[in-house]
């Protein structure tokens, strides 16, 4: 084993600025991503802990300009029903900023990989650790993103199945995030859904138990 070298006072508050300053970013300003911090954002996304090191991430990076423009047709076609589905709240809804498709520099898609179910260790019990294991490497991918000072988004708004035949996936693989990433004016200053006052963030204690669920510490 090799010996752990410390943090120094200056990189642990690098780690935890770019925790509480991640944002889920809409609002793109163009540009591009050099291929050389692309790829260290790729390799940050790819040393993610995995159950059973199944590593079942999958990206793909969309290049084809047509592509880009199907893929957003897909995400608004899911945004009129999500729409639909909420209500009373859909006119609000619809006036949200959901997704940065069009104006970011790289767009990318993040799948689970076919063949999963050959992967017992750790999800024999807790098959969706497979799915927790795709979110680790999303999370580094976007803190890595604001370290670099680049903005990403999470986009959700799809059909999975239209996409993957889209994409030309694997029977068995699945699309879980379009990634939105790339060059921005401003990060928000709030989750964004707070700032439009769709919601608010609650507060740590209000999911901290001791013991029992419901205890409180």
């Amino acid at each position: 084993m090799s010996e752990s070298r410390p943090f120094s006072a200056a990189e642990r508050e690098a780690v935890y600025r770019a925790i509480a300053e991640r944002r889920d970013m809409r609002h793109f300003s163009g540009g591009e991503v050099p291929p050389v911090v692309l790829a260290r954002l790729l390799q940050a996304a790819h040393q993610a802990p995995s159950v059973g090191l199944m590593q079942p991430w999958r990206f793909v990076r969309i290049a084809e300009p047509a592509l880009r423009e199907a893929i957003h047709g897909l995400v608004e076609a899911e945004r009129v029903r999500t729409a639909e589905a909420l209500g009373e709240r859909a006119d609000a809804f619809m006036a949200l900023k959901v997704e940065g498709i069009r104006e970011c520099a790289e767009l990318l898609v993040a799948a689970l990989a076919d063949g999963r179910d050959a992967h017992v260790f750790g999800r024999r019990t807790l098959p969706e650790m497979d799915l927790a294991s795709l979110s680790c490497a999303i999370q580094n991918l976007w803190l890595a993103a604001r370290a670099e000072g680049l903005g990403m988004g999470w986009v959700s708004l799809f059909e999975p199945a239209d996409l993957a035949a889209l994409l030309g996936m694997p029977v068995g693989a699945k699309p879980v995030a379009i990634l939105c990433l790339g060059p921005v004016t401003a990060f928000y200053p709030a989750p964004m859904l707070a700032l439009e006052d769709w919601t608010q963030p609650r507060p740590l204690e209000d999911f901290l138990f001791t013991d029992r669920w419901g205890a409180q510490p």
